[in-house]
């Protein structure tokens, strides 16, 4: 029958089909109704616990025994069990009555509940709440600099579209220029052109004339048409358009700032830092995951010692000779560079810009290598130059030792565009971090 459209029956005794049975019994699961409990007591097939209906889930069979009825709880295993189960599988644990222990738990329930409607639950709105207010933060934020990066980005199209215009105005001036001189000359010629069909027609009407004082009054032309007119050959102007560096660019354009999460617990606060998302910058991961392998002429009479990455295809190496060499991914040699005292590199880096550095030990130099050309940056005083590094502006990080009275001292130099912010000096004993002034 479709519940719908029909009445529903009352709850009737499965035995005799009385309605409305006040009582149950939890064994068997069935409803009774008064008359008929002492015919369902009396089948010994199986244990009864025949209670009230609104007590009905208070009685469980036992999951070892299901002729027998739970009557207590065993706290060490966390379940219901009979009277058989105590002398058997749950001998010597801790025991409860499972009605006292019933009334334990609801309440326990009944402080869960109270603890949740008045103390967790405000608690976790206000969170949300929080939450939304950072949203709705956040949303602004980011029109705010997504308006920002557009101003910018359309700040930059028009310097771009005033270069453009600009070399678009040159070349019309060199058109006008060169095409004023090649218009010039090509009347010149034109004129001497009509010229010479002019004294054609007059030499050939002199052949048929008996004229004799026309023939003899005659003077040759030739030798002034001779002299051909000079051959101009006008240079095209090219245009060079530059590599567009990707990086330079965002760094010319700008950066976002990192952002950071606190997640607070306890009071206690741990940092989450973010990335930044105009910078190739990604996050480490837990074990190192071999990419590519590429093999090089490295091996046992000249051992690899450095390697610094060009850019995603390509890695400059060194190793115990004065030879710096760049390989591609498939492992060519694409450029060998001799360092220019002739011994080997203490150390390589590749700067932002894409040029290699490398500390010359001996020489205290540290040189740059752009195309094959070797230029000096930094010539050191007293001390000698150990391990190099380039930051994403161009800046360096370089250590060097000195020996002062018998005692070897090493050196950080933190330095921007050839300038020393400031060094860490250590010994055997102590470290101490100095400025520019020191």
């Amino acid at each position: 029958m479709d519940p719908r459209r029909s009445a529903q029956d009352l709850l009737r005794c499965q035995l005799c089909d009385t309605p409305v049975p006040p009582l149950y019994c939890g064994i068997c699961h069935i409803h009774l109704c008064k008359a008929c409990v002492g015919d369902h007591l009396l089948d010994e097939s199986t244990e009864h616990r025949v209670v009230p209906f609104d007590k009905r889930g208070l009685t469980t069979k036992c999951q070892k025994h299901s002729t027998k009825v739970c009557e207590l709880y065993c706290e060490e295993c966390d379940t219901s069990i009979c009277a058989t189960c105590v002398s058997s599988e749950h001998k010597g644990h801790q025991f409860t009555e499972i009605l006292k222990y019933f009334k334990n738990k609801k309440e326990a329930i009944q402080k869960d509940l109270e603890e949740l409607k008045i103390s967790i639950n405000p608690k976790y709105q206000e969170i949300v709440s929080d939450i939304s207010v950072q949203k709705a933060d956040l949303s602004n934020n980011s029109q705010k600099l997504t308006s920002a990066i557009n101003k910018h980005g359309e700040d930059m199209h028009r310097e771009v579209d005033i270069i453009i215009k600009s070399l678009k105005s040159n070349i019309d001036q060199i058109d006008s220029k060169q095409l004023a001189v090649l218009n010039k000359q090509e009347d010149e010629i034109k004129r001497t052109i009509s010229e010479i069909v002019q004294c054609t027609t007059d030499l050939e009407k002199l052949l048929n004339s008996s004229d004799i004082n026309l023939v003899t009054a005659y003077k040759s032309r030739n030798t002034e048409f001779r002299k051909l007119p000079p051959k101009l050959k006008v240079s095209l102007p090219s245009f060079t358009p530059q590599k567009i560096n990707k990086e330079q660019l965002y760094e010319q354009f700008g950066s976002l700032s990192s952002f950071s999460m606190n997640i607070e617990a306890h009071d206690n606060t741990m940092d989450a830092p973010g990335a930044d998302t105009s910078a190739s910058y990604k996050p480490l991961i837990d074990e190192p995951q071999i990419v590519k392998a590429i093999h090089t002429d490295y091996g046992k009479q000249i051992q690899l010692r450095r390697v610094s990455c060009l850019g995603d295809e390509h890695v400059w190496t060194s190793g115990s000779d004065s030879i710096m060499r760049l390989y591609n991914l498939q492992g060519e040699l694409m450029k060998s560079v001799k360092t220019k005292s002739g011994t080997l590199p203490r150390d390589i880096a590749v700067t932002e810009s894409g040029y290699l550095v490398y500390t010359d030990y001996e020489d205290r130099f540290i040189n740059m290598v752009k195309n094959t050309e070797i230029q000096t940056l930094i010539k050191l005083q007293g001390w000698k130059p150990w391990n190099i590094c380039c930051t994403s502006s161009n800046d360096s990080l370089l250590s060097c030792t000195v020996m002062i009275k018998k005692q070897k001292l090493c050196v950080t130099l933190a330095q921007k565009r050839n300038k020393l912010l400031n060094s860490m000096i250590r010994d055997n004993h102590s470290i101490h971090l100095v400025t520019s002034n020191t």
